[in-house]
């Protein structure tokens, strides 16, 4: 039998909770905006600026939406976020982090004129790396997810495998698709040439940067649309000097010029990756060459300081609207 005062008592804590009013996330955003004298929001991620709208709009704070991959590709969360009409109607300015990006967000609605263009860029203790090349090694690092295809990549190196036995490909990071590829190198026996090291910290993969011929990833648009913004992790390997074996995908021609700063493919041709990694293990130069370009390029091109800039001059322009206003 039960106790009827243990019942008493859990009807006691329930009635309690009941009188607990419910949380409201506006409620709290607003009182917070107000406490803090927000005057302009920069928005990371266009599903969180979309979220935010109706708090900024209340309190008329202008906003700024920034997109990064993901959240201006993937169908369902566009659908989810009507399309992003009203937000693009609300916002100062909307920023994309590939041309291909920007391009996406004016066809969903956003008048050309709002629309700014800023990759991420790399830290800069990466253009402080001088590579080797010395070693027949590839380096990889991203989430094992449909967008960066990690097993295009292995497919791909087991072809240069039978070229070249001794090369090695070393593969950070982790995801639903990494027990996956770990079969996948099983099956092929690669496992004395490819190896899956989870995730690592920033010096180790700048010690692999240090050391390894070339950076490689085989992005893709995957079923449900999602696609890359422009890959750091694209930008932190050429700003270190390593020429980049990818695809001609989102934005990453934008950052790697194909035989300039690297070797590009279209999406799913790894055998196309294969023969352009091959030509990196047969002619060092050529790699070092690419390596060189590519870290010149960045710096010219992509650095934190200009994107930095492009940030702040943006959030000024939009800071100093509101006050004509």
């Amino acid at each position: 039998s039960i106790n009827p005062w243990f019942i008493k008592g859990i009807n006691f804590v329930i009635g309690k909770f009941k009188k607990i009013p419910k949380y409201d996330e506006n409620k709290a955003l607003k009182r917070s905006f107000k406490k803090h004298g927000i005057q302009v929001v920069l928005a990371e991620y266009g599903n969180m600026a979309s979220a935010i709208l109706p708090v900024c709009k209340k309190l008329n704070i202008p906003i700024i939406a920034h997109f990064h991959g993901a959240d201006a590709s993937v169908k369902e969360t566009i659908a989810k976020h009507n399309n992003y009409k009203d937000l693009f109607s609300y916002a100062s300015y909307v920023v994309g982090v590939s041309k291909i990006m920007c391009k996406s967000l004016i066809e969903l609605g956003c008048h050309e004129s709002k629309i700014i263009h800023t990759p991420c860029a790399p830290n800069n203790s990466f253009f402080k790396i001088e590579p080797t090349l010395e070693q027949e090694l590839f380096v990889g690092v991203g989430r094992f997810v449909d967008k960066k295809a990690p097993y295009y990549t292995i497919l791909a190196f087991k072809e240069v495998v039978k070229e070249f036995p001794n090369a090695q490909l070393v593969l950070a990071g982790d995801g639903y698709l990494w027990n996956m590829c770990l079969n996948l190198i099983r099956a092929y026996n690669l496992e004395k040439n490819i190896n899956l090291i989870g995730i690592i910290k920033p010096d180790r993969y700048k010690s692999y940067l240090s050391i390894a011929r070339a950076f490689v990833q085989h992005s893709i648009t995957s079923e449900n649309g999602d696609t890359e913004g422009t890959p750091v992790a694209v930008t932190e390997a050429s700003s270190a000097g390593l020429p980049v074996v990818s695809t001609y995908h989102a934005g990453i021609p934008d950052v790697i010029i194909n035989n300039h700063s690297g070797l590009l493919v279209k999406e799913h041709d790894y055998i196309g990756m294969a023969e352009n990694m091959k030509k990196l293990l047969r002619d060092k130069e050529f790699a070092r060459t690419l390596g060189y370009n590519g870290k010149k390029f960045i710096k010219d091109n992509y650095s934190m300081e200009k994107h930095i800039d492009i940030l702040n001059i943006v959030i000024h322009k939009t800071f100093n609207k509101r006050l004509c206003n």
